[in-house]
């Protein structure tokens, strides 16, 4: 079979791996002892994301999604900072997009076919695509709700698909 733009993420990625990238880049990048867990639990009101697009034979997005709160204590992990340090925007932006890059260049290195990587964004999550083409991983950390996934991009109105 060739490889083509619909060729959906559930077909080159199964979540076994998806988990194992997240158990290997979550205690180097936020902390021995730390772990992403793939229990579920209620989603926030509230919701902040960051993400890397993968541009190559499979097009998409690898997106890291909490609640901002979340996002702040990830930032200071990420960082090793320790109150009273405040945490500004700019290094949440630069922590929570450091996790969806690394996240997002370990998923690219396992597809198939070369693939180049986006610069990280953070804001709401970018649109999804197709339904068979994502791959979520719905859990917590620290106790509170996180999720990454690993999405095909939306089509355009014009009918391409285009990266965000």
């Amino acid at each position: 079979m060739t490889l083509s733009q619909t060729q959906p993420i559930t077909e080159l990625l199964d979540a076994a791996t998806v988990q194992s990238i997240c158990d290997e880049v979550w205690p180097s990048l936020v902390g021995d002892g730390e772990a992403f867990v793939p229990v579920p639990v209620p989603p926030p009101a509230e919701l902040v994301s960051a993400w890397v697009d993968i541009i190559g034979p499979w097009t998409g997005s690898v997106v890291v999604t909490c609640a901002p709160a979340t996002a702040e204590a990830l930032t200071e992990s990420v960082l090793m900072t320790r109150p009273p340090t405040v945490v500004d925007d700019e290094d949440v932006a630069d922590a929570l997009g450091e996790l969806a890059n690394v996240l997002g260049g370990n998923v690219k290195s396992v597809l198939p076919g070369e693939s180049r990587l986006g610069l990280p964004q953070i804001g709401p999550a970018p649109a999804r695509g197709r339904l068979d083409d994502v791959r979520a991983l719905v859990g917590q950390w620290r106790g509170n709700y996180l999720t990454i996934t690993v999405q095909g991009t939306a089509p355009h109105p014009s009918g391409t698909e285009v990266p965000q």
